[in-house]
């Protein structure tokens, strides 16, 4: 072991870097990607300046913590920011918008087509092609009624 290290000088931590990297992409949990830039770092460090192992080694860990907590931090705020906060609210979408009924509502019951789903309505008694609104979700059936006229 030690004389690849020694053979491929500060090459061994761009090695490291790349390994790392590949364990992200086989075990991924956005842990290995800090350790992977560190190492990555203390390479780029070492091809410039003439460090004992010691301090490769000391980098390493101080530039892993701190890649680790800042990348936490920024992959944290981001995620604050996306996705959809109706993912497992999917009737709740649908509230205030207008579809046409594709089925009548009989004694309160009928369905609705929405994009590729077919929905269970309640709502007044409506023939098949009538504009209905979603206004509330119960359970799992839309309540729709019939738009007022402005």
């Amino acid at each position: 072991m030690r004389d690849i290290v020694d053979y491929l000088g500060p090459y061994t931590w761009w090695v490291l870097g790349l390994i790392l990297l590949g364990l992200e992409i086989i075990a991924p949990g956005f842990v290995f990607l800090w350790f992977a830039i560190a190492a990555i770092m203390v390479g780029v460090l070492a091809m410039f300046v003439d460090l004992t192992w010691q301090w490769m080694v000391f980098l390493f860990g101080v530039l892993s913590l701190t890649t680790l907590i800042v990348g936490r931090k920024w992959a944290s705020s981001r995620s604050k920011n996306e996705g959809d906060e109706m993912l497992n609210q999917r009737g709740s979408r649908y509230i205030g918008r207008t579809f046409i009924l594709r089925a009548p509502i009989e004694q309160g019951q009928g369905s609705l087509n929405i994009d590729d789903t077919v929905w269970r309505v309640r709502g007044p008694d409506l023939p098949e092609g009538t504009l209905v609104k979603v206004v509330r979700i119960e359970g799992v059936s839309l309540v729709v009624e019939e738009p007022k006229a402005t």
